[in-house]
């Protein structure tokens, strides 16, 4: 599977909306054949910078960054950047969230 983290760095007058901005684009890609996991959460050590946590199947992960609505949600946030987003991608055994063996909940 292919595990992603990115970091958005989002204009101060596009923060509050980011959700509503991106919302069309995290639909389409969670109903991606490929999708596992598609997340957003906001930093909380900075509040202008939404980080996006995704995985796919090694298959769904070529044909997510080729698909129509990629390129449509990329320049859709274009406009409410500060700079470059910053990226981790790795090919990574699993398929999936597994449990945290360091800390079970009973």
């Amino acid at each position: 599977m292919y595990f992603i983290v990115v970091k958005f760095p989002v204009k101060p007058e596009s923060a509050e909306q980011w959700p509503q901005i991106v919302a069309d684009y995290t639909a389409d890609c969670r109903s991606e054949e490929g999708n596992i996991s598609f997340e957003w959460s906001r930093s909380l050590e900075d509040p202008l910078q939404y980080v996006l946590v995704e995985a796919f199947t090694d298959e769904g992960a070529a044909k997510h960054v080729e698909s129509p609505h990629f390129t449509e949600g990329i320049e859709a946030m274009r406009p409410h950047l500060t700079g470059t987003p910053q990226i981790v991608s790795r090919q990574v055994e699993g398929d999936g969230w597994e449990p945290m063996g360091e800390l079970q909940i009973d």
